[in-house]
């Protein structure tokens, strides 16, 4: 039936009947209060997009949660629509979105590390009595993933502060004292390490250096990258080099893989060391900026950073602004290159597809440098005393020094900074033995991602190249014994539920396979033949590391551990 278009007094089909019309657009509406709150919160910060996380912590800091009227408020703020702040907001695990309707979370929150070296130190038990004996209302118990501190464990995160050799005694006590911030170490401060010769070497290398000289020095050293990977690390700055500018250099400080902790074990005693490495770094490629990318784990050393780098800026070694701190926000997948680069420009962290590379397109998709935090390290001290600081230390035909992160049932856990081919005799020699009334079983020799080897296997040195014929790798360095007191597949079984709680969920192979595999493995009696497929799908077409390497604990049980499965 054809419309009257004649007719003056229609309104058009649009507009015709009472009532039909929007008074406001679809969608969650602004609230004035709310906007009003984050623009205070902001002040005078930009409102980059890259921002976005930064934002999102000083929202979270400030109310204990992320309101849906915050949110809404923060994406008007930054410009940005809603959908691409809630991604990134229930993206990471330190981030509670809450809702219209939903009760905000305690004031209070505890996240006991439930990682296996707290899990053999009675996490579970702990979690269990808090649970039991704290009121649900006002304090809320969460299991969280490895916080690097696994040579005190069990340990666990009350606010902000860390209780290390934790029991509910003390955690009732910190919550009486009102102890929820972090303890700040006494460490070496700029005055101080100065005074012994510190940022000599950049100041020189800055007035008279050539870069390729430092990077002979670099690869003379050995030194390859220590977070896990394992690149040569001179090798790298060519590459950056050979792109043109602007280029960028990014610290991989998201030391989240299990059983590792020598970066904050640096960082707390050192930090200038591993700043002034930064710099050589960054002047070697003429990086723009230095972006630090830090896990939320670590609050005293983000405290240390903070302090540091603008006492860096007052003295006039770099100018404002040149070294940027970034917070992470509970995702482990961000240490891998590619995801904390995601990260740092405000996004999920999730792994990118590669090639290209990040040393051709990193950050802003710019030429990016990419080093972990105990390699820059290293980088300082090999321009202070030269190459020699790391290979003139030979043991079993390896080279150099490696600092190991031991916990689980020895003596005396710690970061042991021992000759890169030692074994793990010689790490559980040097840790005092093993724990009073336990025999060594099997080891982790490198976090979770390297699987686990029985004690049989021990004449091994744990360096790169020497563990790939074994099936695994040493990874960070990350070691944890296990004793005849512990099982090889209850051990597995908790570095698959890390994996599985971790993935970032883009690709299948990991996300599904994981979840797969933790399934199978709580029966009494492994499916051997089906295990193996979903190790071999996960390991030939998983984008990232994490799911290449998430077979691995399952495959070892399965070729050393027989008996148990």
């Amino acid at each position: 039936m054809a419309l009257d278009h004649k007719s003056d007094d229609k309104k058009g089909v649009w507009k015709s009947g009472k009532g039909k019309g929007r008074s406001h657009p679809k969608g969650r509406q602004l609230d004035d209060a709310a906007w009003d709150e984050v623009k205070a919160l902001l002040g005078d910060l930009p409102r980059r997009r890259d921002l976005l996380i930064e934002h999102l912590h000083l929202i979270q800091d400030k109310y204990g949660c992320l309101s849906a009227a915050h949110l809404r408020a923060l994406a008007e703020e930054m410009r940005l629509s809603q959908a691409e702040v809630y991604e990134v907001a229930s993206f990471y695990a330190h981030f509670d979105v809450v809702k219209e309707g939903e009760a905000k979370p305690p004031a209070l929150t505890i996240r006991v590390c439930d990682s296996l070296s707290c899990e053999l130190a009675g996490a579970q038990q702990l979690k269990a009595a808090l649970e039991d004996g704290l009121d649900a209302s006002e304090v809320r118990v969460l299991r969280a993933p490895c916080m690097g501190r696994c040579d005190t464990a069990p340990t666990l995160e009350l606010g902000h502060a860390h209780i290390d050799h934790a029991t509910v005694e003390k955690v009732q006590e910190a919550i009486s004292s009102d102890h929820t911030h972090p303890t700040i170490p006494d460490y070496q401060d700029l005055t101080t390490y100065s005074s012994s010769g510190g940022y000599a070497a950049l100041k020189d290398l800055r007035a008279n250096g050539n870069w390729e000289d430092v990077q002979a020095k670099i690869k003379e050293s050995g030194l390859r990258g220590l977070g896990g990977a394992g690149f040569p690390s001179g090798t790298k700055w060519g590459f950056v080099r050979g792109n043109a500018g602007p280029r960028y250099l990014a610290v991989n400080g998201d030391e989240g893989e299990p059983g590792t902790f020598k970066d904050r074990y640096y960082l707390e005693r050192t930090p200038h060391l591993f700043l002034e490495g930064m710099l050589i770094a960054a002047w070697a490629v003429e990086a723009e900026t230095c972006f630090i990318y830090m896990r939320d784990e670590y609050p005293a050393v983000l405290h240390i950073l903070a302090r540091e780098i603008k006492a860096l800026e007052e003295a006039g070694l770099v100018k404002e602004g040149y070294i940027d701190l970034r917070r992470g926000a509970g995702a482990y997948i961000c240490g891998e290159e590619s995801a904390m680069i995601e990260s740092i420009e405000g996004k999920r962290g999730i792994p990118r597809h590669r090639p290209p590379y990040v040393a051709q397109v990193g950050i802003f998709d710019r030429p990016t440098l990419v080093h972990n935090v105990e390699t820059l390290h290293w980088i300082a001290r090999i321009c202070r005393e030269g190459p020699e600081v790391l290979n003139s230390t030979e043991k079993n035909g390896r080279k150099g020094l490696r600092s190991y992160s031991v916990s689980g049932r020895v003596k005396n856990p710690g970061v042991h900074l021992l000759p890169a081919g030692s074994t793990i005799t010689d790490i559980i020699e040097a840790c005092g033995g093993m724990a009073e009334g336990h025999s060594f079983k099997a080891y982790q020799p490198g976090g979770p991602s390297s699987g686990i080897l029985p004690s049989s296997i021990n004449d091994v040195p744990l360096d790169f190249d020497t563990l790939q014929p074994l099936g695994t790798f040493i990874g960070s360095a990350a070691v944890v014994v296990l004793s005849d007191k512990d099982s090889a597949k209850a051990a597995a079984l908790n570095m698959l539920r890390f994996f599985e709680d971790e993935s970032c969920g883009q690709c299948t192979p990991c996300r599904v396979g994981c979840e797969k595999a933790v399934k199978l493995m709580q029966a009494d009696s492994w499916d051997q033949p089906l295990l193996e497929e979903v190790c071999t799908a996960m390991a030939d077409a998983s984008i990232c590391g994490l799911g290449q390497a998430a077979p691995n604990p399952i495959r070892l049980v399965m070729q050393h551990f027989k008996e148990e499965i």
